[in-house]
């Protein structure tokens, strides 16, 4: 099983579900772990009986709530402590530095800083990576109104001093550009629907799910995409 963080205080979940939705489309087993101190996942995943720590079963992917480890949720599922969980991936949404210990993020893998730009999202975002003891190697998912240079730098420059490898590419997410009423609709529907959101929301979609599916190509994934609008 690959473990890919996702790692920020910005909300993030509903991102995650998207990119969970294209893996699972192109035959991926995935598990999304909710591992935030909100725990968004619990109030927009739809749940018969929901308790403290729960795995429930949505759009043919396992969503995890309310566990702090691993071994936790194959206690959950009654899976051997020894042996490993049954999926391809696991996404992991990630707010707190304990997170990236306890659900073993690994530093040198796929993993994604998530972010507004905003102080409270960059500062508190960046406060998880402050005593990490090996360079994480980040992707920058960026959510912004107008991305501009200075942006960036400035998120460059809050970062100085941290043990954080960039990548060359960034993901961009335009902000006020309607995807949000079409998440909040989704999110009523208890749906992860794709039709109407803008075409750079689901190109950014799609980059992730790329660059997590090292062995499956673009044209794939674009396919996969336009399967998921079909049944929508």
């Amino acid at each position: 099983m690959e473990k890919v963080g996702f790692i920020g205080a910005y909300d993030k979940i509903d991102c995650i579900l998207y990119i969970a939705k294209i893996l699972r489309t192109v035959g991926k087993k995935v598990l999304v772990v909710d591992s935030t101190i909100n725990q968004k996942a619990k109030y927009i995943v739809p749940v018969i009986n929901p308790t403290v720590s729960y795995v429930t079963e949505f759009e043919e992917m396992d969503v995890a709530v309310g566990f702090e480890d691993f071994d936790a949720i194959k206690n959950y599922l009654g899976v051997p402590e020894q042996n490993e969980l049954d999926y391809d991936y696991a996404l992991v949404d990630i707010d707190r530095a304990g997170a990236l210990i306890d659900f073993e993020i690994n530093p040198t893998d796929q993993n994604y800083f998530v972010t507004a730009f905003d102080l409270y999202s960059l500062k508190r975002g960046l406060e998880i990576l402050n005593n990490v003891q090996e360079p994480y190697n980040l992707t920058k998912v960026l959510f912004s109104k107008d991305m501009t240079k200075e942006e960036d730098d400035y998120l460059n420059f809050l970062s100085l001093g941290l043990k954080i490898v960039w990548d060359e590419n960034r993901v961009y997410f335009p902000l006020e550009n309607g995807d949000s009423l079409v998440i909040a609709e989704s999110q009523r529907l208890s749906k992860i629907r794709f039709r109407q959101l803008s075409i750079q929301y689901k190109d950014s979609l799609m980059f992730i799910a790329e660059q997590i599916l090292k062995d499956t190509n673009g044209s794939q994934i674009r396919k996969a995409m336009k399967n998921i609008e079909k049944g929508a």
